[in-house]
């Protein structure tokens, strides 16, 4: 059982889970969901529009649990996670607790939190009235890449 702060912050209760990923191949298109993706040092996500560009914002990622309040906000029963054009949506664990942190996806890809990913002004197209609001708190992280590989649906995501 963890005794100060400083070990409360690297304490998780369990591993997460990858649930779903998407890349994007060029601006402006709706994202596309794969089952699997390669993931580099230098780009990011292989395939996705994004890759190459800021290393700090390599990748995005979103709670699978934040889904139900984002499509409560807006009135919705769900919310399709293609919509908020996020790269990776996980369950299980709270990615806010991952500030500060390093942590892997799958058996090879390490990935370090950069900061928190607030919505864009795409919001208010993609859900309606009020969709910038309801992601505002709820959009996830952003993350650069430590050491590259493959993820795929299912992988565990942990603390390194």
């Amino acid at each position: 059982m963890p005794v100060n702060i400083k070990e409360l912050f690297t304490t998780i209760a369990h591993p997460g889970r990858v649930d779903w990923i998407s890349i994007r191949p060029q601006r402006n298109v709706p994202v596309e969901p794969v089952d699997q993706v390669t993931i580099s040092e230098q780009n990011g996500l292989l395939g996705d529009h994004y890759s190459g560009q800021n290393g700090k914002r390599h990748i995005t990622l979103i709670q699978a649990e934040h889904l139900p309040a984002i499509a409560a906000f807006v009135g919705l029963s769900e919310v399709d996670p293609s919509l908020l054009r996020r790269n990776i949506v996980v369950s299980g664990l709270n990615l806010l607790a991952l500030k500060g942190q390093q942590f892997r996806l799958g058996n090879e890809v390490i990935l370090e939190y950069t900061g928190e990913c607030h919505p864009c002004s795409k919001m208010e197209t993609a859900l309606g009235e009020g969709g910038y609001n309801a992601l505002r708190g709820h959009g996830g992280i952003t993350a650069r890449v430590i050491s590259g590989g493959q993820v795929r649906v299912g992988d565990e995501v942990k603390l390194v």
